[in-house]
């Protein structure tokens, strides 16, 4: 499975969609979006990975560096799921309590004015 990724802008949020598997072999595609939308001025991301169907360390490792560096522009990075088997893993985790998890774009909006 590849890995599809759609940037787009929703001031001042960016939104990065994200579908496919986020694994060892895709994840520097989505690290590169997130640094050409840091780039850009970028410091409020949502992350969409509602069409995600897989999600491995590396994957997790990418999300984590993409808070890091906003953050340290002190920026957000909110992510909105809602399937049961990706939430799991940012449950067993503890990234639950690092990442804002939302059920759509607009409740991650919302719940950074």
């Amino acid at each position: 499975m590849d890995l599809a990724l759609a940037t787009r802008s929703a001031p001042p949020f960016e939104i990065i969609e994200v579908g496919g598997e986020i694994d060892v072999y895709t994840a520097p595609r989505l690290r590169e979006a997130v640094v050409e939308a840091v780039d850009r001025g970028a410091t409020r991301l949502v992350i969409d990975v509602e069409k995600v169907d897989f999600l491995d360390s590396t994957g997790l490792g990418v999300l984590v560096g993409a808070l890091k560096r906003v953050r340290a522009d002190g920026g957000s990075l909110d992510i909105v799921c809602t399937q049961e088997r990706i939430l799991k893993i940012f449950q067993i985790t503890g990234l639950d309590k690092v990442f804002g998890l939302h059920a759509s774009v607009d409740e991650a909006r919302a719940a950074r004015p």
